[in-house]
């Protein structure tokens, strides 16, 4: 068919036609490439990463203090005061509302009003003066010693998703997911879950503090060595022990 060939110079090329379709053809695949779709990323499974699977995030949440005092005692003995200034200072900076007490009813239960004067003082100590109410709760258990509880709604660090799901085998014996050599579902959750539960500030987890004022006396000492000629820096003595003279009365 002549319409489909043509010659250049003495040579014959091949099909106009095909050579007319190669380019459409080429064109094709590559849109086929980009419509296939990475499952990695807009599958309902999150991306590989614990971080973004387990995300740290701040909420509104109750945050809690149980406390022994001694039931001899008409107060709070020195351990459990320090427990509730610290926890007065917690919400002295991530609370709001009132603080609820919570006293064990029952054979074993109840408080005397002087452990609630106690316990007014040491909020105060850490910088809360918050409201009190004070509730009950039963004790199920008469054998064993049941706490005053604190409580508060404050910010705090928590991860989005609660830890311990396993959705697929770790042995993979219905498939072959575990043959990815990817990390497994709950990977890094209480890890992250650890994190949350250790930051004394979780608005520390969003952005930087502001910038303290600068240590002027160290600053004048800083300048006033640079005049000199002498080394700025803190010169730190440490004086190593031998090992051989551990345990070695001098």
């Amino acid at each position: 068919m002549p319409t489909l060939s043509k010659k250049v110079g003495s040579r014959w090329t091949g099909s106009v036609f095909v050579l007319s379709l190669l380019p459409l053809s080429v064109a094709t695949l590559l849109g086929g490439c980009a419509n296939n779709v990475d499952r990695m990323r807009t599958s309902s499974i999150a991306m590989d990463d614990y971080r973004n699977r387990h995300p740290i995030v701040l909420a509104e949440a109750a945050q809690k203090l149980d406390i022994f005092p001694p039931p001899e005692l008409r107060g709070l003995d020195r351990r459990t005061y320090a427990q509730v200034a610290e926890y007065g200072r917690r919400y002295h900076y991530n609370g709001q509302g009132p603080i609820q007490i919570f006293v064990p009813t029952g054979a074993n239960g109840g408080v005397s009003p002087s452990t609630i004067q106690s316990i007014r003082r040491a909020l105060a100590a850490g910088g809360a003066y918050a409201p009190l109410q004070v509730t009950t709760y039963p004790v199920v258990n008469g054998g064993l010693a049941s706490p005053l509880r604190l409580s508060f709604y404050g910010l705090k660090a928590k991860v989005a998703d609660p830890c311990g799901q396993w959705p697929n085998d770790l042995a993979s014996g219905g498939g072959v997911q575990g043959w990815e050599n990817k990390p497994y579902w709950n990977y890094g959750c209480s890890y992250q879950n650890m994190m949350a539960e250790q930051v004394a500030d979780p608005r520390d987890l969003v952005g930087p503090r502001a910038e303290d004022p600068a240590d002027t006396e160290m600053r004048a000492h800083a300048i006033d060595s640079i005049r000199k000629g002498v080394d700025p820096s803190t010169d730190w003595k440490v004086k190593n022990t031998a090992i051989s003279n551990v345990g070695i009365d001098q």
